[in-house]
């Protein structure tokens, strides 16, 4: 049998790798210009190897009932992870992805094809612009992991990028994040703030160790108008292999006091992540 080799190809926006996992016979992890992005099994979908996957995977088993099938918009497409993860765990889902690299999407596509019934749409767009396109009330859920390198972009930060994603969810619909930063934490503060203009509920997840101000790293923001049940998603969080802690009500407010919204004209990247952060061991 022949050993899979890893594929290296210049993309729109970098250059991106995908290299097979010796210890799994089909699992494939993406990189961008040495930055780990994705991994995919591409026989167990369901299966997340990264922490900060595995949290958005939480916020999204518990945003209704099991097996439901939702209408989902991911903002990032990166190697399709959570896109297979929920055709996987909520059959019948409708799902449009929004990536910018034209050629990445094709890449991927192309070594890591998506099961023909998927219900996955991908769209080579800018996430702002498509979301700003997108019909009012036509998604339960938007998930937003936009990275340009090691950074969200600046215009997927303000209160009018919130304003949008609240527009196209529906009224009990729940906008997850992945963003990152470290202690004194003035990016992570100013979207919680940003989306506090928006939403009512607002959740935060990350490790303590983050919280603590310890080291950089990943933290799920999830903003809705209704409570979710974050009782259940603490539990998941806190059975997973790097356990995280779940923020909310008076937490998330304390953790937000002073922090300004963020408007277009004042907006900017997250910060530059430290070397070796988000590295490859």
């Amino acid at each position: 049998m022949t050993e899979p080799i890893p594929v290296s190809r210049a993309t729109d926006l970098g250059v991106a790798k995908l290299m097979p996992d010796v210890d799994r016979e089909r699992a494939w992890l993406l990189t961008v210009d040495g930055a780990p992005q994705s991994y995919v099994d591409l026989d167990e979908p369901a299966y997340l190897e990264f922490e900060y996957a595995q949290r958005l995977g939480h916020v999204l088993d518990v945003v209704d009932e099991p097996g439901r099938a939702l209408d989902v918009v991911h903002l990032g497409g990166g190697a399709l992870t959570l896109p297979r993860y929920l055709a996987a765990t909520r059959p019948g889902s409708r799902q449009d992805v929004v990536e910018a690299d034209r050629a990445l999407l094709e890449l991927v596509v192309e070594h890591l094809p998506l099961p023909e019934d998927a219900g996955i749409a991908l769209h080579a767009a800018d996430a702002r612009a498509w979301l700003e396109a997108a019909p009012d009330g036509s998604a339960d859920v938007v998930v937003a992991d936009v990275f340009g390198g090691s950074r969200v972009p600046a215009h997927l930060t303000s209160v009018a990028y919130a304003q949008e994603a609240g527009r196209v969810l529906r009224d009990t619909g729940v906008y997850l994040a992945n963003l990152a930063d470290a202690a004194p934490f003035d990016f992570l503060r100013s979207q919680l703030a940003t989306f506090a203009t928006v939403f009512e509920e607002l959740v935060l997840i990350a490790e303590p160790a983050v919280l603590r101000g310890r080291r950089f790293g990943n933290a799920v923001l999830v903003a809705s108008h209704r409570p979710l049940d974050t009782p259940a998603l603490t539990r998941l969080t806190a059975s997973d292999a790097f356990p995280a802690r779940v923020e909310h009500g008076q937490g998330v407010r304390d953790f937000i006091r002073g922090a300004r919204p963020v408007r277009d004209e004042d907006a900017v990247p997250s910060p530059e992540p430290p070397d070796g952060a988000f590295g490859i061991g």
